[in-house]
């Protein structure tokens, strides 16, 4: 099987059941934003090897995988869709709680670094970002499951709790930001 159809030559793509759109489509920005997500996501796992954080990791690939596919949906094929559970983000915010006992209170903005995985993490918060307003955007355009913005917004709170949470395991001080 070749990789290349060639049916995109002219700037247009099938969304999951066959309805084609430019490739610059609302649709294609959220879901291709949530894949850009999920590449870096594949990047900060492998600088991880702490097993806790790991189990945390890599279930959100699978996760970011299913968000893709109902956005990617035209309609015509969602009893194909897998489910998405209304309590997603509880594991995100557990994660974030249990960070929260650890963390020093946080009393000013954070820069992003420190070290390559906290910079990774911080990344991820702002393509996460990014991808939750991408999908807001094509929200006002077509009802999407309310759980994918919730599951993002919680998302990107994870990656800021966890950039934190690897400045602690990795005796690295956060950079603050001070203004002028």
């Amino acid at each position: 099987m070749k990789i290349y159809t060639k049916t995109g030559d002219k700037g247009s793509t099938a969304l999951f059941g066959g309805t084609r759109v430019n490739k610059d489509h609302v649709q294609i920005e959220a879901y291709g934003t949530v894949d850009e997500l999920n590449s870096q996501l594949g990047l900060l796992i492998s600088q991880i090897s702490e097993k806790d954080i790991l189990e945390v990791l890599m279930p959100i690939q699978s996760i970011l995988f299913d968000l893709g596919s109902h956005l990617a949906s035209d309609g015509k094929a969602d009893h194909y869709l897998p489910i998405l559970s209304d309590d997603l983000a509880l594991t995100l915010e557990n994660e974030i709680d249990r960070h929260s006992l650890e963390l020093p209170q946080l009393k000013n903005f954070v820069m992003p670094g420190g070290n390559q995985r906290i910079a990774i993490s911080h990344i991820c918060r702002t393509v996460c970002r990014r991808a939750e307003r991408r999908v807001i955007s094509l929200n006002e355009h077509k009802k999407l499951p309310q759980i994918i913005i919730i599951y993002l917004n919680r998302l990107s709170d994870y990656f800021f709790s966890l950039s934190r949470y690897l400045c602690l395991l990795d005796k690295v001080d956060e950079v603050k930001w001070n203004p002028k």
